[in-house]
């Protein structure tokens, strides 16, 4: 699969080589324009549109309702990047694709964002029931969700206004305000969630969907269970994965299971048939649909919405 995405990148950039508006990209004097941000994920997306605020343009290279992890970038795409003045990615990690992708482009005028930088990434961890004991088996490669972990969320803010300041210097003070009044925002909705789910009667998250709240789980002191093997939801489960999991839902008395935005919930809804619990809804806010993003609905609107639905499935007062 590598190998494909890879070679398709390469056919990419060397076409748009050829295009008129894929030339050497010029410096762009910031003056009085407004600065073009190219974002590869939502959190991203959502980030710097308030940090910068009305100083600059932000596009999502995602079309909305596409899944993140399955996305290869299109002609149009490198063009888009190509004649940005910021490209913000969350980490090689998270869009592997990115490297090669740079490697064709002329970046002299553009300002390239990695921001996981500063950020110690975990190795996820699979919790399987067998037998009385449960076991745990390493996942292949870093967790890229860092944006789940809201001390992270406030380090990508960090990143994002310094890269916009050191590109727009002149508005220095404008970038900081609106970052730090955000940060505080981000403060806020950590607190919530560590005073919310401290007291929950439940500590245990089923999810039937790909490996995503990693961060989470470890940042407020719960315990994790994903139904797929990898960080990707191409990754089917197994049936004996689905067994264990059934197992665990009975085992621990749980009443919910949650599911993941943008995928049909079909392995929510065959342990909910076979346990007789409920679904609810974990956005992990790579992405979100159309109507979504057109109702102009932000990260921390997600993530209280995300709060709502563990205070009730994890039976929390």
């Amino acid at each position: 699969m590598k190998k494909v995405v890879y070679l398709f990148l390469s056919i990419t950039i060397l076409s748009c080589l050829f295009l008129p508006s894929c030339q050497k990209n010029e410096k762009k004097s910031v003056g009085k324009e407004k600065l073009k941000i190219v974002t590869t994920l939502f959190p991203l997306y959502d980030f710097a549109k308030n940090i910068g605020g009305q100083k600059v343009d932000v596009s999502l290279l995602l079309p909305p309702g596409v899944e993140a992890h399955t996305f290869e970038p299109r002609p149009a795409d490198v063009t888009r990047i190509q004649n940005s003045d910021l490209f913000i990615f969350t980490s090689e990690s998270m869009e592997p694709w990115v490297p090669n992708l740079l490697k064709g482009i002329d970046t002299k005028g553009l300002t390239v964002v990695d921001t996981s930088k500063g950020i110690a990434l975990i190795q996820g961890t699979h919790i399987h029931e067998e037998t009385e004991q449960a076991h745990k088996r390493e996942s292949e490669g870093p967790d890229p969700h860092i944006w789940l972990d809201f001390s992270n969320a406030i380090k990508i803010a960090d990143t994002i206004a310094a890269a916009l300041i050191a590109k727009d210097p002149q508005n220095k003070d404008f970038y900081a305000n609106n970052s730090n009044e955000f940060k505080n925002k981000l403060e806020e909705l950590d607190k919530k969630y560590k005073d919310t789910l401290s007291k929950c009667r439940n500590k245990i998250i089923i999810h039937a969907g790909h490996f995503a709240f990693g961060y989470l789980a470890k940042r407020y002191n719960l315990k994790y269970i994903s139904a797929y093997k990898g960080f990707a939801p191409d990754a089917e489960p197994t049936p004996k994965s689905l067994v264990e999991l059934t197992h665990t839902v009975k085992k621990y008395g749980v009443n919910y299971i949650f599911y993941e935005e943008l995928i049909t919930p079909k392995v929510g809804e065959v342990i909910s048939r076979e346990t007789g619990c409920s679904l609810l809804m974990l956005h992990g806010a790579h992405n979100v649909t159309r109507e979504e993003m057109n109702s102009g609905v932000q990260f921390i609107s997600l993530m209280e919405n995300n709060l709502k639905n563990l205070k009730v499935g994890l039976q929390c007062p």
